[in-house]
């Protein structure tokens, strides 16, 4: 099996879509899931996520390997949807403006 997490997070696999490397593909994502999808997702990640901070510090950013940068890309995505779930219990920011007005002229990854 071709895996795309590093061992131990094999379980994480399944969330494998949401591995974006930046931060405006995780947002249009976020915005483009059902909330049975955001759920699922938040409810994956959010008890592994000790353990998964704690193997990614193991690395440097810079020279990260790819089964890693892929989980932080996914810790990433747990950050983004967090607020859909905790907040607004919905994808997109309730009272917010239309989110293809925000226009990203630098994106500081991830």
């Amino acid at each position: 099996m071709n895996t795309q997490l590093p061992s131990g997070f094999s379980d994480l696999e399944q969330f494998s879509q949401w591995t974006l490397p930046t931060s405006v593909e995780r947002n249009r994502k976020r915005l483009a899931s059902s909330m049975d999808e955001i759920n699922a997702l938040y409810n994956a990640m959010l008890p592994r996520l000790d353990g998964i901070l704690a193997y990614l510090d193991r690395f440097s950013v810079q020279e990260m390997p790819q089964d890693a940068q892929r989980l932080l890309f996914l810790a990433l995505s747990l950050a983004e949807v967090s607020i859909a779930v905790e907040l607004f219990h919905e994808p997109k920011v309730t009272g917010g403006c239309d989110p293809a007005r925000f226009q990203v002229v630098r994106d500081l990854n991830p």
